[in-house]
């Protein structure tokens, strides 16, 4: 009773103010949501990966290779969104690192390990050792990775990432599986599939500059050219389907192995990255496509 009274003495000015704050309300739920999506997406890779004990693995492996790519996408958007609405918060800031972790980290490293690793691993303790600290290593520097890029938010140059980003290192270890589905019959072959998780890790927490597209280019027909490369993208996506992946991941490494590597030879065609000469101190920032 005292509620229909409440709102009968509401106007309706007041009336849209509150449902403006709600509405506010809801804006800083979405970029969370988002990234919950994410998290659920890098869950249901790991269970995908367990099921894989059972009839027909290769299909496992490739639906726990895709929901990494689908968190990748999702993990893209939270950070976007948020800037779009300007909702960017701290407690936003800290899921986003956690869900980065269990989505690009664990989660990865337990289907690498299962793929790669676990049958053959049953006859040769060795490589069933090996299996296990490349996996760790993995999700280590990712960890790591995370940590370095939480407190250099601020000072570094946002047009490129410094080191190899999570999402992209997880994006390597499912193209492969998307390509192969099948488990490796060779010693030789988890061996390499044991050396990529090495390198990976290591690019993750190289100093290597890694271009990011998050800032827009001023040249006039920017949009135009960004425009048209997502098409191309989406086409080739759609032709080549799962081996879209290992192409575009392989040629985003190259790319920018020779761009750094034109750098440091003198090559001005794309400006280098800035250096800060600012001290980093605590600050809020935003680990948006970490």
């Amino acid at each position: 009773m005292d509620n229909d009274n409440m709102r009968t003495r509401l106007n309706n000015e007041e009336r849209r103010e509150r449902r403006r704050r709600v509405v506010a309300r809801s804006k800083f739920a979405l970029p969370s949501t988002i990234t919950l999506i994410s998290v659920l997406c890098g869950f249901s890779s790991v269970v995908m990966s367990i099921n894989a004990a059972g009839d027909h693995p290769s299909t496992y492996f490739t639906w726990a290779a895709g929901l990494l790519v689908l968190a990748g996408v999702f993990d893209g958007l939270d950070g976007r969104v948020a800037r779009a609405t300007n909702t960017a918060t701290e407690f936003g800031v800290q899921l986003d690192s956690l869900a980065d972790v269990l989505s690009f980290g664990m989660a990865p490293a337990i289907l690498a390990y299962r793929y790669a690793f676990f049958q053959l691993g049953m006859d040769d303790p060795r490589l069933r050792a090996v299996g296990w600290a490349a996996s760790f290593f993995f999700i280590a520097c990712g960890a790591l990775r995370l940590a370095r890029f939480n407190v250099q938010v601020g000072f570094v140059d946002s047009r490129f990432f410094v080191g190899m980003p999570i999402p992209v290192g997880a994006a390597c270890v499912a193209a492969v599986i998307l390509c192969w589905p099948a488990s490796p019959t060779t010693i030789l072959w988890a061996y390499m599939f044991a050396a990529e998780l090495f390198v990976v890790g290591l690019l993750m927490v190289s100093s290597v500059r890694f271009p990011s597209f998050k800032k827009r280019s001023h040249h006039p027909h920017s949009g135009q050219w960004t425009t048209l490369g997502i098409l191309c993208l989406l086409s080739l996506l759609v032709i080549l389907k799962e081996n879209f992946f290992l192409p575009f991941c392989t040629l985003y490494l190259v790319i920018t192995i020779f761009l750094n590597i034109a750098w440091k030879l003198g090559w001005r065609g794309v400006e280098p990255p800035l250096r800060s000469t600012r001290k980093p101190e605590p600050a809020d920032g935003e680990p948006a496509d970490t």
